[in-house]
């Protein structure tokens, strides 16, 4: 059930994909440049970075990367193919001490994610991927920040979004994000579970081609409850959305499973997306499996966006060795979520070419 990672077939019609820069201290600038200093990648898409030039040279100083070049311009619609080409959002000056958490640079990152949102509102950019932020570092009270998937969520007014972290081994999405784990069973209603499996296969279905998914969902408690003895939300929570959606949605969803038995059964083979209840019981076997290469999209939006499945790394921040494959599978699949959107639009437009669209996502 798992998705492949496969580079996209090249063509002549290249997605312009946005790219934020992130933390100023971290390994965005070097995982982004590293990405891009294969040429081959210009075959598959336009590159617009969101940041500033002066950061960027400072990292390409610091780093040894003399040959890398990267084309200014003052708008997205002015960007050309074949080039890495870097949109200026701020003027003042950035004292950068790469490694080392910020307050005062946070402002920096988020202006360069405002500026990448306004261009994919007007549709200037084509999707949207996302380096690597301190949360805390843009977080105050004049701009409350818990992550990218809650901003772009609002922006957007999406009303609902689902984070889904994707790999050649499993599609994982959550029901609660960035929560504190004391408040997560109050958080957690039969509703919202339904509104995310709602998203979560909608978006299977239009941004996966996956027409009837098979979907799992997590318990909350050990044992899943153990038949209510360590808990009654999956009888009373769980379970009622999970009937709701097999009845009234006519969804393939199953469930509630105990996460530590599903893994160690390797279930997520047999599956084409898990719904975890929170953070870390879907990101911590998701990561001991895809780690360096996963990859974070956001569903529920009206437009795409991806990052890769690290943070800003401050420890090797400047040192050379960050690994890009995380952030070039971000790429990619924004490129993937790009074309099979515009199919999936083409194959509603036209009901008898639905078919195309496979039943089950069978690569288990």
């Amino acid at each position: 059930m798992s998705q492949p990672k496969t580079q996209p077939t090249a063509t002549l019609e290249r997605p312009q994909i946005g790219i934020t820069i992130g933390d100023l201290n971290g390994v965005g600038p070097e995982v982004i440049m590293k990405t891009f200093m294969d040429k081959r990648m210009y075959d598959r898409c336009t590159p617009v970075i969101y940041g500033s030039a002066r950061v960027i040279s400072y990292h390409r100083k610091v780093l040894g990367f003399d040959s890398f070049e990267y084309h200014a311009v003052g708008d997205a619609g002015r960007a050309k193919a074949g080039n890495f080409n870097l949109i200026n959002c701020w003027t003042e000056e950035t004292q950068l001490n790469l490694g080392e958490s910020s307050k005062s640079l946070g402002r920096f990152a988020l202006r360069a994610l405002e500026s990448a949102t306004y261009d994919l509102k007007e549709g200037k950019i084509d999707a949207l991927v996302t380096a690597p932020v301190n949360k805390n570092n843009i977080n105050n009270q004049e701009t409350p920040f818990f992550g990218h998937t809650e901003y772009l969520t609002e922006k957007f007014e999406a009303g609902q979004s689902v984070m889904l972290l994707c790999s050649e081994h499993m599609r994982m999405g959550l029901v609660t994000n960035h929560l504190p784990v004391a408040k997560v069973a109050a958080a957690i209603t039969p509703e919202l579970i339904v509104e995310k499996l709602k998203v979560l296969e909608k978006g299977l279905k239009e941004d996966f081609g996956i027409e009837k998914p098979k979907i799992a969902v997590f318990g909350l408690n050990p044992h899943a409850g153990d038949g209510g003895l360590i808990g009654e939300e999956e009888h009373k929570v769980i379970m009622p959305a999970i009937q709701y959606a097999k009845e009234k949605m006519d969804s393939m969803v199953f469930g509630p499973f105990a996460a530590d038995g599903f893994f160690g059964r390797a279930m997520y083979k047999d599956f084409d997306a898990i719904l975890a209840m929170y953070h870390d019981q879907g990101l911590v076997p998701f990561k001991a499996l895809s780690f360096g290469d996963g990859v974070n999209v956001t569903l529920g939006l009206p437009v795409i966006r991806t990052s890769p499945d690290h943070g800003t790394a401050f420890d090797i921040a400047g040192k050379g060795i960050a690994s890009p494959e995380s952030f070039r599978q971000a790429i990619y699949q924004a490129i993937d979520l790009w074309r099979e959107r515009k199919n999936y639009m083409e194959m509603s437009a036209n009901p008898l070419e639905k078919g195309r669209i496979h039943q089950h996502d069978d690569r288990g």
